[in-house]
């Protein structure tokens, strides 16, 4: 897909996005006739003469339904068959960057509605305009008297109607227009309908190509050996021989982080990689364990003020003239990905080009190497230009951020330079829990004073955290990403989200980032910032109800007074769950709050604790207003998966080192939720006019709080360590 540069058009757009580019093709003309002869008026559509609509997306598909979004917000504005809408992956190219997501081609922190919707929307009524425009003038009557209707025209005062299809030709030889009318949201045909997934029936029937599915004509395989203490390097490699004598090996390739078996079958270089014996050069912290982790979080709380993120009002002042304070600490661990589908990557390096079939979320940015994502460390790996790549981004069987990482690309583009045919490099289960960019540890403190209402009138808060952000762009001075809103004044904003934009109000705060640096990797875990931010901030503000004597929810209510649509979204929570009535016999409810990602997020979780302290989560009622509703089944969807994937963490996710060494490697021993344990969730949508929200991320953080105040509720012990046990 080619684009002029001075086919680019800016548009500002209504939305939360800011400024959108629409992406003009340069054609026939002004027209835009695509070689297949299909209407091809911008980067995100081809209408086929037979009148088939490709819906090419930016964003990838991992579970999350983005790309049906996306195709219904295009289908609902260009007023085509739905029935005949397929969905496209777009390669690289500037027209798919997200500006939500520092200008990268990148799906992630639940922008992919929030960002396509006005530029899907507009690509659609484009493109609607055009065949308006094709039909009027072969009627010679106006286009203001003809309307659209399930893929045709119709001129209902002659009665005569086209198909889009027979208006491909004539439409793609007018002039592209640069602003076209958008439908009134009373007149939605498609949107807030409860459509079938556009992936559903594939992945059903297991036609899905996933990463992992990629076959290639001559395509080896190549299981990798690397060091099990961050960033070790090779010292020495025995046993290359015994490697070699496996039927199957074709090479063992030494690279200066690790060593690759390549051959004909996966199990055959799994095998190979068995024989050797790889000795290793450790990185810089050999010896660090989760003990010691431990202990810099307790030094670094308990030592001088950190970087101040916020300040508000007198907060020492406050404290110090208050009758009743309140002080905790929250301490959450590292959390692995887990991804259903373990990190892979095909690449085949030939002609002095690269071609790769990954599994991403993070195609392509603006910066060589990993700044580029997998186009920039796949040119990198195989020594040529990011203009000799080819990103073919496949299926996701599961994303959760892992996958903005790109390494296991750049690996395999390494190992491809070393052969002449295709390789794909698959990495074991333990692989995958070894090697994760984890979710980074985090250690809370927190101290609020509390008036005669019981309400906070100060509040100070505490972050000991690692830096995502820092891993990311290493090379970048802390000055210069601060210049770029990563940063604000020295603190990581992202380390600190849920925490330094709170839904409540208090007069006075102060919140600190105090940050921990390890060799741990580290990486964008679902929710980022607010999977520990939410779990503090949500159990300490019921803490302050309990002290305060007060209801947890109208304790909150009381703190949202100025904040009306988080409030709508708590009081449906409550209603629906049946707060204020009693549970079943054994029980308890707890309540937990998130605003973000443009969305509001109640959840009330009841639970049971079994006699030998093993808690029981039996039902979840959700509310969320998410903004404007493209596909409830979807909202629905990423609720329930949320706060299932939330309630795993919550209740068994843990990630701890021995060693310098990642000690959890399968399922056994990094649980998962089973079918059995798993409660009924119930999803109430709140009617909103709103732009749309995310909601991707939006049903993970507050699980783990609504749990943890349940289980005080029924108990009186507070959790304030994740995973919980009791």
């Amino acid at each position: 897909m080619t684009v002029s540069r001075r086919d680019f058009v800016k548009t500002a757009a209504a939305t939360g996005a800011g400024l959108t580019l629409a992406v003009y093709f340069q054609g026939c003309g002004d027209g835009a006739l695509s070689p297949d002869g299909a209407l091809a008026p911008n980067a995100f559509l081809r209408l086929l003469p037979d009148g088939a609509a490709v819906v090419i997306v930016g964003r990838v598909e991992m579970g999350q339904g983005a790309t049906t979004g996306l195709a219904m917000a295009l289908a609902e504005e260009l007023d085509c068959d739905w029935s005949r809408v397929s969905v496209e992956q777009a390669h690289p190219d500037k027209a798919f960057r997200n500006p939500l997501f520092w200008n990268l081609q990148v799906t992630g922190i639940s922008t992919s509605i929030r960002q396509g919707w006005r530029p899907m929307r507009e690509a659609g009524a484009t493109a609607r305009a055009m065949l308006v425009a094709a039909a009027a003038s072969r009627w010679g009557v106006t286009a203001a008297s003809c309307r659209t209707e399930g893929g045709r025209v119709h001129h209902d005062l002659t009665g005569r109607a086209l198909e889009y299809g027979d208006l491909v030709s004539e439409a793609a030889a007018l002039p592209v227009p640069r602003e076209a009318p958008l439908k009134d949201p009373r007149d939605f045909r498609l949107v807030g309908k409860r459509l079938d997934r556009l992936d559903g029936e594939p992945k059903v029937r297991g036609t899905t190509t996933f990463g992992i599915d990629v076959r290639l004509p001559g395509m080896a395989y190549a299981s990798v050996e690397r060091c099990p203490v961050p960033a070790g390097q090779v010292g020495s490699v025995a046993g290359e021989a015994e490697a070699m004598a496996v039927p199957g090996v074709l090479k063992v390739i030494r690279l200066e982080d690790r060593v690759a078996v390549v051959a004909e079958h996966y199990w055959q270089a799994v095998k190979g990689r068995r024989a050797l014996q790889v000795t290793w050069i450790d990185g810089s912290e050999p010896a660090l364990d989760s003990a010691a982790i431990t202990r810099r979080l307790d030094d670094l709380l308990a030592g001088g003020p950190g970087t101040v993120a916020l300040q508000e009002g007198d907060v020492d002042g406050a404290l110090q003239s208050a009758a009743t304070t309140v002080s905790a600490r929250y301490d959450l661990p590292y959390l692995a990905h887990a991804t259903m589908e373990p990190q892979n990557c095909t690449a085949w390096v030939h002609d002095g080009r690269v071609e790769v079939w990954a599994p991403t979320q993070f195609q392509a940015g603006p910066f060589y190497a990993a700044g580029g994502g997998a186009r920039g460390v796949a040119a990198t790996g195989a020594g040529v230009s990011t203009s000799d790549v080819t990103i073919n981004t496949t299926f996701l069987g599961g994303g959760f951020g892992r996958r903005l990482e790109v390494d296991y690309v750049g690996e395999a583009a390494r190992i491809a330079r070393e052969l002449d045919r295709p390789v794909q490099v698959i990495w074991s289960r333990e692989d995958d829990m070894r090697h994760d960019f984890f979710r980074p540890v985090a250690a809370h403190a927190l101290t609020a004073a509390l008036g005669g209402d019981g309400l906070p009138l100060a509040w100070r808060q505490s972050v000991a955290t690692p830096s995502v952000a820092r891993h990311w762009v290493p090379w970048i001075p802390a000055w210069a990403l601060n210049l770029g809103g990563v940063f604000e004044h020295g603190a990581d904003i992202v380390a600190l989200e849920g925490s330094l934009v709170l839904p409540y109000r208090v007069p006075n705060r102060l919140l600190d980032w105090r940050e921990l640096v390890v060799p741990v990797p580290v990486g964008y875990w679902r929710s980022v910032g607010h999977s520990h931010n939410t779990f503090a901030v949500e159990s300490f503000v019921d803490e302050l109800a309990h002290a305060a004597g007060q209801d947890p929810v109208a304790y909150r209510r009381a703190l949202l007074q100025d904040d009306p649509r988080t409030a709508a979204v708590l009081d449906v929570a409550a209603e629906q769950s049946g707060w204020g009535t009693p549970p079943p016999a054994g029980r308890a409810r707890g309540v937990a709050l998130l605003r973000a990602y443009d969305s509001v997020v109640a959840q009330v979780a009841e639970v049971s604790v079994s006699e030998t302290g093993q808690v029981r989560v039996h039902r979840v009622t959700c509310a969320i207003d998410c903004g404007t509703v493209v596909n409830p089944g979807l909202v629905e969807a990423q609720m329930q998966g949320g706060i299932v994937f939330g309630l795993t963490a919550a209740l068994h996710g843990e990630i701890t080192l021995a060693e310098g060494r990642v000690q959890q490697s399968n399922f056994f021993d990094y649980e998962m939720m089973r079918m059995p344990e798993a409660p009924v969730v119930e999803v109430h949508i709140v009617p909103s006019a709103e732009p749309p929200g995310g909601v991707g991320e939006a049903g993970v953080p507050p699980i783990a709080p609504a749990v943890a105040n349940a289980v005080f509720a029924l108990t009186g012990e507070r959790v304030r360590r994740l995973p919980l046990r009791l």
